[in-house]
């Protein structure tokens, strides 16, 4: 970095593997930074990674929109968004003017460019076994399909039957590879499968952002290359990450046995992540009354639990779900030693409510 320091912008380079096309890293990204994310790469999946298909980003968010804006060139042209999904996606769709389809929206005259897989999941908080990552990446390539790799929470796995994999893991030891990445406000997006002008492409839109926030590229840097076993920090570092992931594991399961303990409310088990996405079952009288306030039956209730307690969760109706059903997400934040209390107040709120709409 120029004068040792993480100002605005960081330099411009020239990369001759790409065909000595000038690469600005403001755009890309710092060089040394995306080596060392691409050795964490190919140390994870055991697969190589090329630093130059790595874009430094903000966060997930620059990521999606920039794929966004290179896939979806019409009205007539549509992402697969599997429910319930997050609303980041359906957001940017629309923002970008493109449509959350289905594969048969093709007979419709819509052109389907690519399929959303969030994995650990969002909100359902599920991991996908390797096995089911293998048919969806048949579909994509039988469907001709961009596979976009949603993996943030890729270290928030409690199941301990199930395990993190990449896509591009399982692209690659597949023969195929398409695959984005992204991370926390520190991201970053490693864009692979496509030929030289196409990457150029992706180069373009970069361009228009400018380069991502130096000390967030700095971090991304660093998730990629955790203290190894014989560093000075590696003790500490364990026993923090450990504790972090234990604690969560723990508040899932507090909060999922609290969930399914309230009338009406069956929660699935949080496999990863940081969410749980209970279906909640109300009363006629319920959905009445959340019509005559103009809101969706969930939105309602979860509007109700926030004006009486503080608890916020986020009504299903804003992921997409099965018509006819209510659900929230919720997530597994909250300090361990405040979860107690959340769930007196929520147990509270939720028997006086079902009480009070009782048909």
């Amino acid at each position: 970095m120029p004068g040792r320091a993480t100002g605005a912008y960081s330099h411009s380079q020239v990369v001759n593997s790409f065909a000595d096309l000038y690469i600005d890293t403001c755009t890309l990204g710092i060089k040394g930074l995306r080596d060392t994310i691409a050795a964490g790469i190919e140390a994870r999946d055991g697969f190589p990674a090329d630093p130059n298909d790595i874009f430094l980003t903000d966060g997930a968010s620059p990521g999606v929109h920039m794929m966004m804006q290179l896939l979806i060139r019409s009205v007539n042209d549509g992402i697969l968004c599997p429910i319930p999904q997050y609303s980041l996606y359906s957001a940017s769709i629309a923002l970008h003017g493109g449509t959350l389809a289905a594969v048969a929206a093709r007979q419709k005259g819509i052109a389907v460019r690519a399929l959303v897989v969030i994995n650990p999941g969002n909100p359902t908080g599920q991991v996908l076994a390797e096995e089911n990552q293998r048919q969806i990446v048949d579909f994509c390539k039988k469907e001709g399909l961009v596979l976009l790799a949603d993996e943030v929470y890729q270290d928030n796995v409690y199941a301990p039957d199930k395990k993190f994999h990449s896509f591009k893991k399982i692209c690659r030891s597949m023969g195929y590879g398409c695959h984005g990445e992204c991370g926390k406000r520190g991201g970053y997006m490693e864009v692979t499968g496509f030929g030289f002008e196409v990457r150029e492409q992706f180069y373009k839109v970069a361009s228009v952002n400018l380069c991502a926030n130096i000390s967030s590229q700095i971090l991304a840097s660093l998730v990629m290359s955790p203290p190894k076993v014989g560093d000075e920090s590696y003790d500490a570092y364990l026993l923090e990450r450990d504790g972090i992931l234990e604690s969560l594991a723990r508040r899932a399961k507090t909060l999922e046995d609290a969930f399914n303990s309230l009338e009406g409310v069956t929660c699935n088990k949080a496999e990863g992540a940081m969410y749980l996405f209970p279906q909640i079952i109300l009363s006629k009288k319920a959905i009445k009354a959340a019509k005559e306030a103009k809101k969706a039956t969930d939105a309602y209730y979860a509007i109700r639990l926030l004006n009486a307690t503080g608890v916020v969760v986020v009504p299903g109706s804003g992921f997409g779900q099965v018509p006819g059903t209510w659900h929230f997400r919720c997530t597994i934040l909250p300090h361990e030693n405040k979860i107690p209390a959340i769930i007196s107040r929520l147990t509270d709120f939720h028997t006086k409510f079902m009480d009070e709409f009782r048909d």
